[in-house]
């Protein structure tokens, strides 16, 4: 009997109260390029390599209730993405300017590691960081 693979990880969504705000705030922030989008506008992905980042409408989905929102007004959700890239510091400064909340200044871990935070216009954690190792 052949090994059955495990799981992939296709998408990682983040609810938002508009998508096409957020599609637009995450290619100015972050420079992602867009793998799809919805005529409806309630749902898009970003490329981001094997697995996209998905943004959908929070009053379109069916889980409407079963998650908190994100909001900068509230403490961010207990989940983050990391985005990884080379040059962390500049990456940190691009996403600011294009309005993403500073949340810690890039810094070195003891492992040599980068890491970086802001919360995206809804208030969502992403973490700007150099890979691991």
């Amino acid at each position: 009997m052949p090994k059955k693979r495990p799981p992939k990880l296709a998408y990682a969504i983040v609810y938002v109260p508009d998508v096409a705000r957020a599609v637009d705030f995450y290619e100015r922030a972050f420079g992602l390029e867009r793998r799809f989008v919805h005529d409806s506008g309630t749902y898009a992905e970003l490329e981001t390599g094997e697995t996209a980042l998905a943004f959908a409408s929070e009053e379109a989905t069916p889980t409407r209730g079963a998650f908190a929102l994100n909001r900068r007004s509230s403490k961010a959700a207990g989940v983050e993405v990391g985005l990884v890239v080379d040059d962390v510091p500049a990456a940190f400064e691009r996403a600011v300017a294009a309005g993403a909340e500073a949340v810690l200044a890039p810094t070195e871990k003891p492992w040599g590691q980068t890491v970086s935070y802001v919360r995206d216009l809804d208030g969502f954690l992403v973490e700007i960081c150099t890979a691991v190792g």
